[in-house]
């Protein structure tokens, strides 16, 4: 018999945070993937992130479409709102929820399958709107679900645990997020926590559309010799920008003084990146450059991680949009429905 619900019981010595919640509060059901599958590492990130920003679990909105990666919302947040989409749909439905209430948190969880094949064109848009959410995507390689096969994002060149090589031109995520318009943007490794839960929190408190692509790698068909998303060949190609730095606008700001290598990006609620650069010449404000550098390294072999790109003053759509400072979930029907001679005075301006 399997039980996928964890018990309820607390003991009384857990931490809380400064909204009275433990770390098991952000916990969500059992999960089923396989032993020592990245995405329940990545799931263990969003729990350690969401306890250390305070946020209350009935704030957040998640949502997922389908593959391994997208069943991992029902392992973390279990009291939050949550929505289980068609195959790569989520950024659609996402953005609907969004613009319907803007006061909650929204947190779109997907994979290389769902986000770079068949919701390739949903991902697109949504970055270029600048829909407001941490958009996170468990990048494994294969279709773990379908017994391994490569999917959109696996290298050429790389082979599958059969052997196969793989002849196709990968869908690089992060680069596609650069380029149409993303003002968040960055690379992570499930096994490498302290630097993607800092980035994750960054993401969540950012004012636009923020993604990452996490590598993610699958134990059971892509963590072989030969394939480009295993945990060796990630730990032995991973090239860091940046060690990153979440500071809660709450809390006393230590300045560091070393010149040059320090920048301190403030964000639209008041908290703190602070970017530690790795690379003397890496600029994380300049977009283009971003892209330069991530095509350089990649020429060489190396796995490009850290905060890639960020926009300080980050607008979304609901500011492009000028929609009402009020949720449109909570407006009654006389507020939406101004009335047939506004409906007249419309027509005529586009006649």
């Amino acid at each position: 018999m399997t039980y996928l619900a964890k018990p309820r019981l607390r003991h009384p010595t857990l931490a809380t945070n400064k909204v009275g919640y433990t770390r098991r509060d952000y916990e969500g059901k059992i999960s089923t993937l396989c032993a020592g599958c990245g995405h329940d590492s990545i799931s263990a990130a969003i729990i350690e992130a969401c306890w250390e920003l305070d946020i209350e679990p009935h704030r957040v909105a998640k949502l997922s479409g389908i593959g391994c990666s997208s069943k991992t919302p029902d392992y973390f947040l279990g009291a939050s709102h949550g929505f289980n989409t068609v195959h790569g749909r989520m950024p659609s439905v996402l953005t609907g929820a969004n613009l319907a209430n803007r006061d909650l948190l929204y947190l779109g969880v997907s994979g290389d399958g769902d986000s770079a094949s068949i919701g390739l064109g949903q991902f697109a848009h949504a970055m270029r709107r600048g829909v407001r959410m941490a958009y996170i995507v468990e990048n494994n390689g294969v279709y773990g679900l379908t017994k391994g096969q490569f999917s959109a994002t696996a290298d050429q060149g790389s082979k599958s645990k059969k052997g196969v090589v793989n002849t196709d031109s990968p869908v690089d995520l992060v680069a596609m997020a650069l380029q149409l318009g993303a003002s968040y943007v960055g690379r992570g490794f499930s096994g490498n926590k302290a630097q993607l839960v800092p980035l994750i929190k960054g993401a969540i408190s950012h004012g636009g559309s923020a993604f990452i692509d996490v590598i993610s790698p699958c134990v059971a068909f892509n963590n072989h010799p030969g394939s480009t998303k295993s945990y060796d060949y990630v730990r032995e190609h991973n090239e860091a920008v940046s060690r990153i730095d979440f500071i809660s606008g709450r809390e006393e700001i230590a300045v560091d003084m070393a010149p040059g290598e320090v920048l301190d990006v403030r964000q639209h609620d008041g908290t703190l990146l602070r970017l530690r650069s790795l690379h003397h010449d890496y600029n994380p404000g300049d977009r283009y450059a971003a892209m330069a550098h991530m095509q350089r390294h990649q020429e060489m072999g190396e796995v490009v991680t850290g905060l890639l790109y960020v926009d300080p003053l980050a607008t979304d759509l609901h500011t492009a949009l000028n929609t009402s400072d009020r949720p449109l979930n909570t407006l009654s029907p006389a507020q939406l429905c101004p009335g047939a001679k506004a409906l007249e005075r419309l027509n005529d301006a586009l006649r």
